[in-house]
């Protein structure tokens, strides 16, 4: 008798441990509801960039602009080999969706010239870094790279308080003085004339520029060649959403005594720039 009521009291008892087990899991399983505040659940992936592809870099230069960068291709007087000119030579790259090239170099009379275009997607791998981004860290590393001078913009008013402290000055001065600090300027002038090509004037210094895609930075370095004639490369880099873009142009005067014209050299890249960007946008 006393075994038939000690059984009830234990199914009793288990049925209570039951009940309290079911009600601790449906409390552990609320705790563990993420807060809408989770990153790692609610957080969205970071977008991707806005280039899914790239253009065929051979074909991306124009003949025009080939013709303006490269004088030699119209001296060609054989149509077979001009048509090899104009179609440059495709960077080796081992995943044309990421990254594609081209390079030309033709031979005038005056000078040789060379012409890149590289064209960089940027993807990144990361969720919570958006392709925008990464391209942005990329192209920050190579603008830094380039090691730009000052902006030369911040020297001029120093320079224009300068002259204005001096011409303030100058009515004290002595006859005597105002011709010698007079011929002292015409010397100055003449000296700066007769400068140096590698006294570049300062708008024409490596510098950011504007208005050519989301960013861009302009380099230019003059460099002596295997030969005593100097050798210019200008170099273009502006970026677009995920996509980086390298213009390299350089010549090098057949004459050992010539030296590239700067200013002309940076407009011809700049405009080839400028056409990138357009058929980046189209």
């Amino acid at each position: 008798m006393q075994r038939k009521a000690y059984v009830p009291g234990i199914a009793a008892l288990l049925a209570a441990l039951l009940a309290g087990c079911t009600g601790g899991s449906g409390s552990n399983s609320k705790a563990a509801d993420p807060k809408p505040g989770d990153v790692s659940v609610n957080t969205p992936a970071a977008q991707p960039g806005k280039y899914r592809t790239l253009p065929e870099a051979c074909a991306a230069v124009s003949h025009d602009s080939l013709d303006s960068l490269l004088p030699g291709i119209k001296q060609i007087t054989d149509p077979d080999q001009r048509d090899t000119a104009y179609e440059g030579q495709a960077t080796l790259t081992y995943d044309t969706d990421r990254r594609v090239g081209c390079g030309w170099k033709v031979e005038s009379t005056d000078a040789t010239d060379h012409l890149s275009v590289d064209f960089e997607r940027v993807v990144s791998y990361d969720n919570a870094v958006s392709d925008d981004s990464r391209a942005e860290d990329i192209y920050a590393t190579e603008e830094t790279a380039a090691n730009l001078p000052e902006a030369s913009a911040s020297a001029t008013p120093s320079d224009t308080a300068s002259a204005a402290g001096s011409a303030t000055a100058t009515p004290s001065a002595t006859p005597s003085t105002s011709a010698s600090t007079s011929a002292s300027s015409t010397s100055s002038a003449s000296a700066s004339t007769s400068a140096g090509p590698s006294q570049t004037p300062a708008d024409l210094q490596p510098r950011k520029l504007s208005g050519l895609g989301d960013e861009a930075f302009l380099d230019d370095k003059l460099n002596s060649g295997s030969s005593t004639a100097q050798q210019r490369t200008v170099t273009v880099v502006f970026r677009t959403s995920n996509v980086i873009v390298r213009i390299e142009y350089a010549e090098q005067p057949t004459a050992s005594t010539g030296t590239p014209d700067s200013e002309e050299m940076q407009d011809k890249a700049r405009n080839l720039a400028r056409k990138l960007v357009d058929r980046f946008n189209d």
